[in-house]
């Protein structure tokens, strides 16, 4: 049952139940403190589950800007509160710059509009787990909460290698949360790849036809 449905019912449920007690219960019984904090907190949950939802999306956008110039499909949004501090997407190919990762060029693009270096403040929101270098940008800039989509079982240092941003050998901790989007962004990956590989495949078929000729 989703979270909101479940908020409902148990609503109704308390509302039918206190209907049914006399004056004298009403006067000797209070209204049960467990419920008002389960509700808070499942409110709570919902409203930081649609917030990492809109931002993502965000990043999203920015990873399929990415995709149509060439690059691969990698976007970040970096936000502090409701502030939109940068949104960016992979520029390694235009820049010519093997370090312009998404999260690498947000995170200039966020530490210029705050002038400042650190960003103790940000949420970063990247549609992939952060690679090595990203992930430790992310802890020079001492973000304060990472949120990422899909993970990348053969580079990201987050969760499936490394653990970067929750390590004791470094001086800073970030607070994670993976999994927001996951198929929308996995797919945005698989099918970048796969539609690389076709055309590697037809462009060797090609040149195989050409040198038989």
């Amino acid at each position: 049952m989703p979270a909101g449905t479940r908020i409902l019912f148990r609503i109704e449920q308390s509302r039918r139940f206190f209907a049914s007690l006399t004056a004298f219960d009403h006067a000797s019984y209070s209204w049960p403190i467990p419920l008002f904090a389960e509700m808070t907190a499942m409110t709570n949950a919902d409203a930081d589950s649609d917030r990492d939802e809109h931002w993502m999306r965000e990043a999203i956008s920015a990873a399929r800007l990415a995709q149509a110039a060439g690059e691969v499909p990698v976007g970040v949004c970096i936000v502090s509160g409701d502030c939109v501090l940068a949104v960016a997407g992979n520029r390694t190919r235009a820049d010519r710059d093997p370090t312009a990762h998404a999260e690498v060029v947000a995170l200039r693009q966020a530490a210029h509009k705050v002038d400042n270096f650190r960003l103790p403040d940000a949420v970063v929101y990247s549609t992939i787990e952060p690679c090595v270098m990203c992930a430790g940008a992310l802890i020079q800039a001492r973000v304060r909460r990472l949120v990422y989509g899909a993970l990348d079982e053969r580079a990201g240092a987050v969760d499936s290698h490394f653990q970067i941003c929750d390590t004791d050998f470094l001086n800073h901790r970030i607070d994670v949360t993976s999994g927001v989007l996951e198929t929308e962004c996995r797919e945005l990956m698989q099918q970048f790849f796969k539609s690389r590989r076709q055309k590697n495949k037809d462009e060797g078929g090609r040149m195989k036809a050409k040198r038989r000729s």
